[in-house]
Protein backbone atom coordinates (compact mmCIF):
# COMPACT_ATOMS: atom_id res chain seq x y z
CA UNK A 1 0.00 0.00 0.00
CA UNK A 2 1.15 3.55 -0.68
CA UNK A 3 2.33 5.69 2.22
CA UNK A 4 -0.72 7.88 1.75
CA UNK A 5 -4.11 7.48 0.12
CA UNK A 6 -6.12 10.59 -0.67
CA UNK A 7 -9.62 11.39 -1.84
CA UNK A 8 -11.45 14.68 -2.15
CA UNK A 9 -14.82 16.06 -3.18
CA UNK A 10 -16.06 19.64 -3.54
CA UNK A 11 -19.76 20.27 -3.05
CA UNK A 12 -22.06 23.29 -3.14
CA UNK A 13 -22.77 24.88 0.24
CA UNK A 14 -26.33 23.63 0.34
CA UNK A 15 -28.09 21.47 2.92
CA UNK A 16 -28.41 18.51 0.51
CA UNK A 17 -24.62 18.42 0.25
CA UNK A 18 -24.26 17.30 3.87
CA UNK A 19 -25.70 13.86 3.06
CA UNK A 20 -23.63 13.72 -0.14
CA UNK A 21 -20.45 14.41 1.85
CA UNK A 22 -21.33 11.72 4.37
CA UNK A 23 -22.03 9.15 1.62
CA UNK A 24 -18.81 10.06 -0.19
CA UNK A 25 -16.65 9.58 2.90
CA UNK A 26 -18.44 6.33 3.80
CA UNK A 27 -17.68 4.94 0.33
CA UNK A 28 -14.02 6.03 0.47
CA UNK A 29 -13.56 4.37 3.87
CA UNK A 30 -15.24 1.20 2.61
CA UNK A 31 -12.97 1.19 -0.46
CA UNK A 32 -9.96 1.50 1.85
CA UNK A 33 -11.02 -1.49 3.93
CA UNK A 34 -13.05 0.03 6.76
CA UNK A 35 -16.50 -1.61 6.74
CA UNK A 36 -19.43 0.75 6.94
CA UNK A 37 -20.65 -0.98 10.09
CA UNK A 38 -17.37 -0.38 11.97
CA UNK A 39 -17.48 1.95 14.95
CA UNK A 40 -14.79 4.20 13.49
CA UNK A 41 -16.81 4.54 10.29
CA UNK A 42 -19.86 5.61 12.31
CA UNK A 43 -17.79 8.18 14.18
CA UNK A 44 -16.31 9.60 10.97
CA UNK A 45 -19.72 9.83 9.28
CA UNK A 46 -21.13 11.74 12.26
CA UNK A 47 -18.14 14.09 12.36
CA UNK A 48 -18.34 14.74 8.61
CA UNK A 49 -22.06 15.49 8.98
CA UNK A 50 -21.37 18.00 11.75
CA UNK A 51 -18.48 19.68 9.93
CA UNK A 52 -20.34 19.89 6.61
CA UNK A 53 -23.42 21.26 8.37
CA UNK A 54 -21.29 23.90 10.08
CA UNK A 55 -19.77 24.86 6.74
CA UNK A 56 -23.19 25.21 5.11
CA UNK A 57 -24.90 27.00 8.00
CA UNK A 58 -22.20 29.28 9.35
CA UNK A 59 -20.53 30.71 6.23
CA UNK A 60 -23.49 33.00 5.54
CA UNK A 61 -23.25 32.58 1.77
CA UNK A 62 -19.60 33.69 1.71
CA UNK A 63 -18.38 30.19 0.79
CA UNK A 64 -20.26 28.88 -2.26
CA UNK A 65 -18.64 25.45 -1.88
CA UNK A 66 -16.92 23.30 0.69
CA UNK A 67 -14.37 20.54 0.17
CA UNK A 68 -14.01 17.28 2.05
CA UNK A 69 -10.51 15.75 2.04
CA UNK A 70 -9.85 12.23 3.26
CA UNK A 71 -6.30 10.96 3.83
CA UNK A 72 -4.97 7.69 5.13
CA UNK A 73 -1.37 8.13 6.23
CA UNK A 74 0.82 5.03 6.49
CA UNK A 75 -2.19 2.94 7.53
CA UNK A 76 -1.86 4.61 10.92
CA UNK A 77 -3.82 7.85 10.82
CA UNK A 78 -7.03 8.85 9.11
CA UNK A 79 -7.35 12.57 8.50
CA UNK A 80 -10.62 14.11 7.38
CA UNK A 81 -10.86 17.83 6.70
CA UNK A 82 -13.70 20.11 5.68
CA UNK A 83 -12.58 23.34 4.02
CA UNK A 84 -14.57 26.45 3.27
CA UNK A 85 -13.56 29.96 2.24
CA UNK A 86 -15.20 31.82 5.13
CA UNK A 87 -12.58 33.53 7.32
CA UNK A 88 -14.31 32.95 10.68
CA UNK A 89 -12.93 29.99 12.57
CA UNK A 90 -15.32 27.74 14.47
CA UNK A 91 -15.84 28.40 18.13
CA UNK A 92 -17.91 26.91 20.85
CA UNK A 93 -21.07 28.91 21.29
CA UNK A 94 -22.73 29.29 24.66
CA UNK A 95 -25.65 26.89 24.55
CA UNK A 96 -28.67 27.40 26.72
CA UNK A 97 -30.33 24.23 27.96
CA UNK A 98 -33.28 24.73 25.62
CA UNK A 99 -31.14 25.54 22.53
CA UNK A 100 -30.95 23.02 19.71
CA UNK A 101 -27.64 24.26 18.31
CA UNK A 102 -24.26 25.53 19.42
CA UNK A 103 -22.86 22.16 20.48
CA UNK A 104 -21.44 20.82 17.20
CA UNK A 105 -17.78 21.57 17.85
CA UNK A 106 -18.05 20.18 21.38
CA UNK A 107 -19.50 16.96 19.97
CA UNK A 108 -16.84 16.73 17.25
CA UNK A 109 -13.98 17.33 19.70
CA UNK A 110 -15.41 14.76 22.13
CA UNK A 111 -15.93 12.13 19.40
CA UNK A 112 -12.39 12.61 18.10
CA UNK A 113 -10.90 12.36 21.60
CA UNK A 114 -13.02 9.32 22.46
CA UNK A 115 -11.64 7.57 19.35
CA UNK A 116 -8.05 8.45 20.32
CA UNK A 117 -7.76 11.38 17.92
CA UNK A 118 -7.84 15.12 17.87
CA UNK A 119 -9.41 18.13 16.18
CA UNK A 120 -7.44 21.01 14.68
CA UNK A 121 -8.06 24.02 12.46
CA UNK A 122 -5.67 25.38 9.85
CA UNK A 123 -5.87 28.45 7.61
CA UNK A 124 -6.09 28.19 3.83
CA UNK A 125 -4.24 30.37 1.35
CA UNK A 126 -7.47 32.11 0.30
CA UNK A 127 -8.31 33.23 3.84
CA UNK A 128 -10.63 30.35 4.72
CA UNK A 129 -9.99 27.42 7.00
CA UNK A 130 -9.92 23.65 7.19
CA UNK A 131 -11.27 21.85 10.22
CA UNK A 132 -9.41 18.55 10.55
CA UNK A 133 -10.02 15.45 12.60
CA UNK A 134 -7.23 12.94 12.97
CA UNK A 135 -8.07 9.44 14.17
CA UNK A 136 -6.07 6.24 14.52
CA UNK A 137 -6.73 3.81 11.66
CA UNK A 138 -8.06 0.50 13.03
CA UNK A 139 -5.55 -2.37 12.75
CA UNK A 140 -8.20 -4.75 11.40
CA UNK A 141 -8.96 -2.30 8.56
CA UNK A 142 -5.24 -2.19 7.70
CA UNK A 143 -5.21 -5.96 7.29
CA UNK A 144 -8.18 -5.77 4.88
CA UNK A 145 -6.56 -2.92 2.96
CA UNK A 146 -3.34 -4.91 2.55
CA UNK A 147 -5.26 -7.94 1.26
CA UNK A 148 -7.05 -5.70 -1.24
CA UNK A 149 -10.50 -6.49 0.14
Amino acid sequence: MADQLEASVTLPSEPVSVAAARRYVAQVLDDWGLPQDAGTADTVRLIVSELATNSVQHTFGQSPTFTVDVRLEREEWLRVGVTDSHPRWPKRLPAAVQQDNGRGMVIIRWLAAEAGGRLSVSPTEDGGKTVWITLPWPADASARTLRGC
